[in-house]
């Protein structure tokens, strides 16, 4: 199966983009990362791409009149490229429904929580207010509402005690490095089918699609 031409769309560090470049290394990965969109010239992410030799743009939607504009030229640069697929990893701007209907069931997202709970910012700090003993991570399908779409794959992390954001934003990044090249390695692959909305795997493997923290059930 040839690798999938692979997008991704950053706005800061990219530690998830390292962890879909890392994935990628290997040449039986279904995807391979071929460009790189960063909606700020500042992102660190930029230099993870010209470090791993993958080409990367800046589309800085302050020089753009409005959503519409900033998105046709970041298609552009999709289409340049020949991208199949896209992936938001921290990319901090709400797509248009147009955008995302152009790309329906070819782009993914990753959400600090375990979704349909605590959608939108401020995450871990709502989870700890909530006294939750577990969070996570989702990956899912891009859909016009803000976090929603159908989910693909899910990372489970511990909230632990003497916890504040900062340190359970920690925890779960690592899970999310772990959920993310799975999911679209599963997008790529072909192995995804939409129902509805929700996703199905052909041949689907008990416990697949979720993603168990090695600290969680550990004695404290």
């Amino acid at each position: 199966m040839a690798r999938r031409a692979t997008a991704v769309l950053i706005s800061g560090s990219g530690s998830n983009l390292q962890a879909l470049l890392d994935a990628a290394r290997d040449p039986a990965y279904p995807a391979a990362i071929r460009l790189v969109v960063s909606n700020r010239p500042e992102a660190f992410g930029l230099e993870r791409a010209r470090r791993a030799g993958v080409p990367a743009a800046v589309v800085d939607h302050r020089a753009f009149p409005s959503r519409e504009a900033f998105e046709a030229e970041i298609e552009a640069e999709l289409r340049t490229a020949g991208i199949e697929l896209v992936c938001l990893a921290g990319f901090m701007r709400v797509l248009t429904a147009g955008f995302v209907e152009r790309w329906w069931d070819r782009m993914l997202n990753i959400h600090p929580s375990l979704l349909p709970a605590y959608r939108g910012l401020h995450t871990h700090a709502r989870v700890l207010a909530d006294g939750a003993a577990v969070t996570g991570c989702t990956v899912h399908l891009v859909r016009p509402e803000l976090d929603a779409g159908p989910i693909l794959v899910q990372g489970v992390a511990p909230v632990l005690p003497g916890d504040d954001a900062e340190r359970l934003g920690r925890r779960v990044l690592e899970v999310e490095h772990r959920a993310y090249p799975r999911a679209l390695a599963m997008l790529a692959s072909g192995r995804v089918r939409v129902r509805g909305e929700r996703a199905m795997l052909l041949d689907e493997r008990p416990g697949e699609r979720l993603v168990l923290h090695p600290e969680l059930g550990r004695r404290e």
